[in-house]
């Protein structure tokens, strides 16, 4: 672990500078550089004490959950193909069914279509990347092409289906997949 970052991260975060967090914490600005640089480490009591200053416990500062991922490449994505269908799907976003929302990139091959899905709660959402598609919304069928996006709401039959083919985001929420 690296006390005299976290320490550093802390004291900038609180819009400290060395000085000022030396003069609470009754130490020399020296003592906190060398802290923050790792050249010296601070005694238990003195830790404390810096921390206090920082407004944090020691429960909290050494508490090393891992951060949550927030950008996902290729690497990141699961696909399916789905031959009945025509489709490709791919998980854009590991594990987002635990979310709120749940974003696919979908490509739908010539003739191709989605999966029926009966009337659920929800809404979806989706942007054309290229191509065009059909939405089938209950009796109504409506239609989009590149550069367009759709939302409805889950309550009726709906899917989608695409005569050239088409690759789209498509959101889901609450996730339906």
């Amino acid at each position: 672990m690296d006390i005299g970052g976290k320490i550093r991260e802390l004291r900038n975060l609180k819009g400290l500078t060395q000085e000022e967090l030396a003069d609470r914490a009754e130490l020399t600005k020296g003592f906190i550089s060398q802290v923050e640089r790792n050249l010296t480490s601070p005694s238990i009591a003195t830790l404390m004490d810096i921390l206090q200053c920082l407004g944090t416990t020691a429960g909290d500062f050494f508490n090393e959950a891992p951060e949550e991922q927030i950008v996902f490449g290729q690497h990141d994505y699961f696909e399916k193909e789905d031959p009945e269908y025509g489709n490709l799907v791919k998980w854009i976003i590991p594990n987002a069914q635990k979310n709120g929302m749940e974003p696919i990139l979908l490509t739908l091959t010539p003739g191709g279509s989605t999966w029926p899905d009966n009337p659920h709660e929800g809404e979806e959402f989706g942007y054309i990347i290229s191509g065009s598609l059909s939405i089938h919304l209950g009796n109504k069928v409506y239609s989009a092409k590149k550069g367009e996006s759709f939302y409805y709401t889950a309550d009726k039959k709906h899917f989608l289906t695409s005569k050239n083919g088409a690759t789209l985001i498509w959101v889901s929420a609450p996730p339906s997949f």
